[in-house]
């Protein structure tokens, strides 16, 4: 596919472009043509001939006849000596001036590519471009060889504005380079009326072999094989047919035609019998609208494909295709543990079962359904945290909601599709890349999209950017730069900008998943498709663009959603209430961006996210607009989609014609969940996130909020047991320091280890584990339904029955596993007699309080499961319990504490604040009790002695500001006495 160079580097702004093929207006030749080919013709003959001939008239040889002395230099400067000075700048302006008109004489007569450019010449080179243009309209050559007539009389601004919203798109996706060709609309007007002339006197007849030469690009527009065939074939539809009667075929370069979206300026193609057309060459007749060259060319291209050797013209045969990353070979299976992890999930051996069925969209987006479990944890634990120190007004409890119905199902679908191990891989991969370029003092390259394909990572760009930093390698050609995943494994944590925070997944395409770089589109997005189906994609989006493991920060506007997803990343998620009101923020953010790059001396963002600079970030800002612009509306996000690679924005805008301007790409969705983009190559099985999924995700995240009503956490834990005499357990397993089960005969060893991560899975879920989510995290590269069924049986067998034969593991109505009350963990304990103390039978008596909390203290032994297996139990990255266990522990011996205080034993209250301190070190409100009840000992020394141990433990970032505060109000003098115990 052929690919426009990015302007990234040289600041230049990047107008979109409109791939909507536009009908050709027939136009002949005007009076007002003749008179500005007249006037050019005399201003060329003043500016070439009539200047050089005026200064050696009445100026003469400005320079000296001889070699100066150094005595010259010291003469007065006359007048006579000032003007032989400008005199020679004039000449040098003259000679300028001329080599640019050669330039443009030479270019214009043989056709052959872009005209050179004369160095230094910018607004010289463009006004002698204009001249000549406008000289050789009225020629025999000038329709098809002069690009840009329309362009004559306006400013390079002027030119640029008008551009936006007529400029033909091409797709510029995945291709190897960017130099399309294409005429601007008089151009094509001008070819169009010799096309007209053509079929009046009969000289286009059906049938005939005709050429056509792909021309060299004018501004924004580039030549496509979609507008070739809009305009000659009368449907852009047809371009695979001219695609198969050139794929393959030496060009007159020497290169290919490979891909239908790779063609180059002068490459010659073979039209279908019935094209039409000005600028079509037919042979074997020579055309006398082109050179002996290329009529060379066209002659010599003739004699090869399929014609030349009697095989005949091969018409709609075969789709035009986009090149996939090459594949290769695994070297251990390492690298494919997440792909069979999904296809074990999306097994169809359990479509049938309604207990089994999950969320297949959920399952099927492993960097999606990762984000989202990640937020969620996150999100989780800050509601843990506000509450333990008191912010939301009010404890209540340490444990979040237990989701319920569909909220439920799609809890479980995203513990079953997460990939965070991919998520994490992706994210150092690309802040590697980044840290190795600063390194050299290169810029980031502008990267289109990214494929993850059998474990590897591959970065298209959008141009050659040299040789990549190692352990990066190049790919299949220069703009694949690919990351095997066992070199990523070696990258570490860096403190670098997140280079490509914009990748978003789009969906997969033979087994390799596409993430498409929506800030880096040269221009806007456009999706078509019935409204729900455009609505799951746009919400697939902005969820992961949300949540994402590889961006630091960034901000997502959302207009026309029918759902509020703001609840997933309030920081990052903001919705507007129309167009009207969009257009008005992006105009404000594109003119602040536009002058931050310039004061910060960047050409674009990437620039920016790298080097000294990085620390401001620069982070994208990404419209996705679901709802139908007006074609009012629509003209003014392509003007301001112009610019807006360059500077870190992006636009994903819904329509429901097909058709948007200044749309860049152009993709649709089918109801079948198939995303296509035809100019691009692309059909991939869509990434979703449909309306039922987007509510339950919304769910989830409400009710995880800390500020949530009545409805949130509540003080009441979701399992309690009997803690009397009478309610001695049949199984007892203790999670709370080492691993260790009474009440059940030892397993069979091999499976030991199975049978133990499986029951301390079901211990901390007393809600229910659904059997996908139980072998997602026991297998986590994926497992087969039989070997996941027969480690349940086994798992049921070893934990047998209760005495009166009910097995102690069954299957709810949703067939999900569930212990028996009979089978508990000493974290149930522990939850169960803190519960009692603080709102049960130790409200009404101190002495049950104290009895039930030192119990509770004794039970911890450490952190949870502290002797788990190397590689095991990595579903708990999933869990917030490792934020739960600490603030339960640090609140029973803060309770303890308490106790004791009220007694004056202090040494008691020290005690059990240790003990607690042992599990729950991060815990700052065990340490103010700690100095609290220090000071409450009397003794200056131990208290000066605790506050050194606790800036020994606070590092670089030195003490809290609430501890120092406690400190200066116990010990006045404890910074005096901490240095003279250091």
């Amino acid at each position: 596919m052929a690919r426009r160079s990015t302007s990234s580097s040289t600041g230049s702004p990047t107008g979109p472009r409109n791939r909507t093929p536009q009908p050709v207006r027939l136009r002949r030749r005007t009076f007002g043509d003749f008179v500005k080919a007249f006037f050019a013709f005399v201003a060329l003959l003043a500016l070439v001939v009539g200047v050089p001939g005026a200064l050696a008239v009445t100026v003469g040889w400005p320079l000296p006849s001889g070699a100066p002395s150094l005595d010259w230099l010291q003469q007065e400067i006359t007048v006579t000596t000032f003007l032989n000075i400008l005199t020679v700048v004039v000449w040098l302006a003259w000679a300028q001036f001329t080599a640019c008109v050669l330039v443009e004489v030479k270019a214009a007569v043989s056709g052959v590519g872009v005209p050179g450019r004369v160095p230094g010449s910018g607004p010289s080179q463009l006004l002698a471009r204009q001249l000549v243009a406008a000289l050789l309209l009225v020629g025999a050559t000038a329709a098809s060889l002069t690009p840009g007539l329309s362009q004559l009389g306006h400013s390079i601004e002027g030119n640029q504005k008008g551009t936006v919203a007529a400029a033909q798109a091409t797709p510029g996706l995945f291709a190897q380079q960017q130099e399309q060709a294409a005429s601007t609309a008089a151009a094509l007007a001008e070819q169009a009326s010799h096309a007209q002339a053509d079929a009046d006197s009969g000289t286009a007849k059906h049938g005939d072999t005709k050429y056509y030469r792909i021309q060299p690009p004018e501004g924004r527009h580039h030549d496509s094989l979609w507008e070739i065939a809009q305009r000659h074939l009368g449907d852009g539809r047809r371009y695979k047919e001219i695609y198969q009667l050139n794929k393959d075929r030496v060009q007159p370069d020497g290169s290919r035609l490979s891909e239908a979206s790779l063609i180059r300026p002068g490459w010659i193609m073979e039209m279908p019998g019935d094209a039409r057309g000005g600028d079509l060459v037919e042979m074997p007749e020579a055309s006398a609208t082109v050179s002996p060259e290329v009529q060379q060319q066209i002659h010599d291209y003739s004699k090869s494909g399929d014609h030349a050797q009697g095989g005949g013209h091969q018409q709609g045969a075969g789709a035009a295709q986009v090149s996939l990353p090459q594949q290769r070979p695994a070297t251990d299976g390492g690298h494919q543990q997440h792909q069979q992890h999904q296809q074990a999930a999306s097994s169809s051996s359990e479509s049938g079962s309604h207990s089994f069925g999950l969320p297949e969209a959920l399952l099927g987006a492993p960097l999606l359904a990762a984000g989202l479990l990640g937020a969620l944890g996150r999100r989780r634990r800050q509601a843990l945290w506000q509450s333990a120190i008191g912010t939301l007004g009010g404890r209540r409890g340490m444990e979040p909601p237990t989701p319920t119905g569909d909220a439920l199902d799609v809890q479980d679908a995203l513990l079953v599709g997460a990939d965070p191990e991919g998520v994490r891989l992706l994210d150092r991969s690309l802040r590697g890349l980044a840290a190795s370029l600063a390194g050299e003092s290169r810029a980031l390259p502008t990267v289109y999209a990214a494929w993850l394909s059998n474990g590897d990572l591959h970065l298209q760009l959008a141009q050659p950017a040299g040789k990549p930093p190692a352990p990066w390698q190049l790919g299949q050609d220069q703009t694949f730069w690919v990351l095997a995943r066992s070199d990523a494994e070696r990258y570490g944590d860096l403190d670098t900008a997140a280079p490509y925070p914009g990748l978003v997944s789009l969906g997969t395409m033979d087994d390799s998943r596409l993430l498409l770089n929506l800030e880096a589109v040269p221009g806007i997005v456009s999706l078509s498709g019935r409204e729900a189906d455009r609505a799951a994609v746009f919400a697939s989006v902005a969820a992961e663009l949300a949540t994402n493991g590889w961006s630091d920060r960034m901000t997502i506007t959302l207009v026309g959603f029918g759902e509020d997803l703001t609840p997933l990343a309030p920081n990052r998620l903001r919705h507007l209430d129309g167009i009207e009101a969009l257009v008005e923020t992006m105009e404000a953010e594109t003119r602040q961006r536009r002058g931050a790059l310039g004061a910060a001396g960047h050409d674009s963002v990437l620039t920016g996210r790298t080097g000294p600079a990085q620390h401001t970030r620069w982070a994208p800002h990404l419209v996705l607009l679901a709802a139908q612009p007006s074609a009012e509306d629509a003209v003014k996000l392509a003007e301001l989609a112009a610019d807006a690679s360059r500077l870190g924005i992006g636009y994903l805008v819904g329509t429901e014609t097909g058709q948007l301007p200044g749309a860049a790409w152009e993709m649709e969705i089918t109801s079948e969940g198939t995303l296509r983009a035809p100019l691009l190559g692309l059909e991939l099985a869509a990434q979703l996130l449909p309306v039922a999924q987007q509510r339950a995700v919304v769910e989830l995240f409400v009710q995880a909020d800390p500020e949530h009503g009545p409805d949130g956490p509540t003080t009441t834990p979701p399992f309690l047991v009997d803690i009397s005499e009478q309610g001695r357990p049949a199984v007892y397993a203790r999670l709370v320091g080492s691993y260790e089960i009474i009440g059940l005969e030892a397993p069979d060893g091999e499976r030991s280890a199975l049978l133990h991560e499986a029951l301390a899975l079901l211990l901390l879920h007393r809600e229910g584990v659904h059997p996908r989510v139980l072998s997602s995290a026991l297998w986590p590269r994926g497992v087969t339904d039989d070997v996941r069924d027969a480690l349940i049986d086994r798992l049921r067998a070893w934990l047998g029955t209760d005495p009166d034969g009910s097995p102690r593991l069954t299957a709810d109505a949703t067939g999900r596993l569930t212990l028996a009350k009979s089978v508990v963990s000493d974290l149930d304990v522990l939850r169960s007699l803190y519960h009692e103390a603080t709102q049960g039978k130790g409200v009404d008596s101190r002495a049950v309080r104290g009895r039930l909390l030192t119990d509770a203290l004794v039970l911890v032994r450490g952190p949870l499961l502290a002797d788990r297996a190397e590689g095991r139990y990595r579903w708990l990255t999933h869990e917030i319990i490792d934020a739960q266990l600490p603030l339960l522990v640090a609140d029973i011996g803060l309770a303890l504490s308490e106790f004791h205080l009220e007694k004056g034993r202090a040494e008691k209250a020290i005690e059990a604040l240790n003990a607690a301190v042992r599990t729950a070190a991060a815990d700052e409100r065990l340490w103010h009790e700690l100095l609290r009840a220090t000071h409450a000992t009397g003794d200056t020394d131990r208290l000066t002695t605790l506050a050194a141990d606790l800036i020994g433990r606070s590092g670089a970032r030195g003490l809290p500001p609430r501890t120092e505060a406690l400190l200066d109000e116990l010990l006045p003098t404890w910074r005096d006495g901490v240095a003279a115990v250091g």
